[in-house]
Parts: structure tokens; sequence; C-alpha cells
């Protein structure tokens, strides 16, 4: 897609948000890469960490650090909201006229900020980063995670980029019109693709992660997939129809075999074994049967979706903050 481009400066405070669920492990590395960082970037920062129900000793270094240094401002949500939430909150409380979405593991690594900050001056809204490769991670981990960005851009959005995670840089204009949608399943990359505005990629390579373990497993990439899939594509309903007409299809050459092997022996009196019925019931009520289950099951996601967003709750709930002017409130 062409893009009429506007040049800018740089943005007079960019926030930097960062979620953290147990990272107590990675953030002194992290602290070490930050403030280097922080040293070279031509702009003011903010650094927004939002705790998502830690277990560990994550939040007592965070506000550790935030009152030893007033660039560093902390969100504590009630409990484990999830990735998403957590990054939406840190979005809501983000003054900044461009905001950069990163995790604490450095697997994104920092620096890769100033690239984005150089595509943000040439006029794009959204720059996200592209892995041009995966160190330190598992066959089996790059091979899924190939196969989710692609199943992805089919389920979601053509214009979903291919191997890019929530690690970017976002407008104020865009961050804007992303926190007015505020359904509870939340797909942020595929909002951003979803919202338009000027779109661009820089390449990087993925480093190893620092410290820890990885917070995003096979089944949490699943339950991702489903999420994004459900809440953003009526894919999976016109798969139930389909797969609906396909049984109906195999049911009627079933129907048509079993009539002419009756034919065969009822009327031309053919010397054959014919088992009248049995075959035929069972092998129609096993095909019928499972995908009456697969398309009430696919309905089923559809209206306990439905059900969520009905009640109204807040997207999710602030224990304390640490770091904040005194009353101060999200700008959502």
């Amino acid at each position: 897609m062409h893009y009429y481009l506007i040049p800018r400066k740089n943005p007079k405070l960019l926030s930097i948000i960062i979620p953290c669920y147990n990272e107590e492990s990675s953030l002194p590395f992290l602290k070490e890469r930050l403030n280097e960082l922080i040293k070279i970037l031509p702009t003011k920062v903010e650094v927004i960490f939002v705790n998502d129900g830690s277990t560990d000793q994550t939040i007592f270094q965070l506000v550790s650090w935030s009152n030893s240094d007033p660039q560093i401002q902390v969100i504590s949500l009630s409990r484990n909201f999830g990735h998403q939430l957590a990054v939406t909150a840190g979005m809501d409380y983000a003054k900044g006229d461009a905001v950069v979405v990163m995790d604490a593991d450095l697997q994104d690594p920092p620096e890769v900020i100033l690239e984005m900050l150089a595509k943000y001056r040439e006029g794009y809204d959204v720059v996200y980063g592209q892995r041009l490769a995966r160190s330190g991670e598992s066959f089996f981990k790059k091979t899924t995670a190939w196969a989710f960005y692609r199943l992805m851009k089919i389920l979601v959005h053509k214009d979903l980029p291919l191997d890019s995670g929530d690690f970017r840089l976002i407008s104020r204009r865009c961050l804007d019109a992303l926190n007015g949608l505020r359904e509870n399943h939340r797909f942020l990359r595929g909002m951003n693709a979803w919202i338009g505005f000027p779109q661009t990629p820089v390449f990087y390579k993925r480093d190893p992660r620092v410290a820890g373990e990885t917070k995003y497993p096979l089944r949490k990439m699943l339950k991702l997939a489903m999420n994004a899939a459900v809440s953003f594509s009526p894919l999976p309903l016109r798969f139930s129809l389909g797969l609906g007409i396909i049984v109906a299809l195999i049911g009627f050459g079933v129907g048509v075999y079993a009539l002419f092997r009756a034919f065969q022996h009822f009327i031309l009196e053919m010397p054959i074994v014919y088992n009248p019925g049995w075959a035929t019931i069972v092998t129609l009520i096993c095909l019928i049967g499972g995908s009456i289950l697969i398309s009430i099951g696919i309905l089923g996601e559809y209206i306990a979706r439905i059900f969520e967003e009905s009640k109204g709750r807040p997207l999710y709930v602030v224990e304390f903050v640490n770091g904040f002017s005194i009353g101060e409130k999200p700008r959502k």
C-alpha cells in the first residue's frame, strides 16, 4: 500500500510500555539496557511498567526503581489479566506523543526503538518490529510461531504483518483510535491492522530470552490464536457451514451407494454379501453427529464472546499506581 507521508519531528514525549508477569530475573538486565538507551534517545521518555499480577518479587523491584527514577512509572493490576490487557492499561495511562510497546525479557532489542523513531519522523503512524531470525528457540517453537502468524493473516486481516509481535511504535493519533476500541477479547496486532494509518516494518534479529521462562507456551499461543480468530473473523462460522455441506454430500453419496447395493441384491438378485443398514447408519450417525458438535462448539465461542461483551465490565482493575502525579487518571 502506498501512503502519503507528512514528515514530522521527534515526539516531545515518548512513552515506553512494558508489561511484566514474574520477570524478577529479567529486570536487572532490562534496567541496565533501558538506562543506556534513554541517554541516547532524542526525546524525553516515560517508562510505564504494568505489573500483571506477578507472584514473585517483580512488583517490589519495580516500585523501588520507580522511587529512585522519576521517569519510571508503575501500574499494578489487581490480578493477572493477561498480556493484551496489561498492554491496554499502559496505553490508557500513556501521555506521550508516541508510545512503544515491548516486553521485559529483552528478546526484542530496545535499541531498535531508534530505528522506529526514524520511521516515525518520516510520517509513519505504526512502526512494527519484524523478525528476521529467532535465536535461542527450539525447532518446535519456531515452527508453531511460523504457522501461527500465517494462520492469523488468513483469519484476522489481510494486512496483518508476518513474524511480527506486539513490539512496535504507535503515534498518538493511532493510539487514540486504538484506545477507542474497548472489546474484552483483544488481539492488539489485529486491531492495529484494522485501524489502518501508515504502517511500516523495521527488521531485526530476535535475541534469546535474557532470563526466566517464556510466558507464551503452546497452550497460550493456541488460546491467543482462537481468541484472534473468533474475535476478528467470521471464517470459523463459514467453516462450520462448509463442513455441514461436505458432510451432507458424503451422506448423500453413502445413501446412493446403499441404494445401489440394495438394487443389486433385491432387484437384480446378484450373489453379493449384503448387510442391510448397519454400516450405513453408523457411518451417517458419526459424520452428522461430529459435524453438528463442531458447529455448535464454534457457534458457542461466538455466543460466549457476545455474553462477555454484554456485561460491560472494565477491561482490567488497577490495584495501585506509583510514580504518577497525584490524582492522575488514564487518558481514555
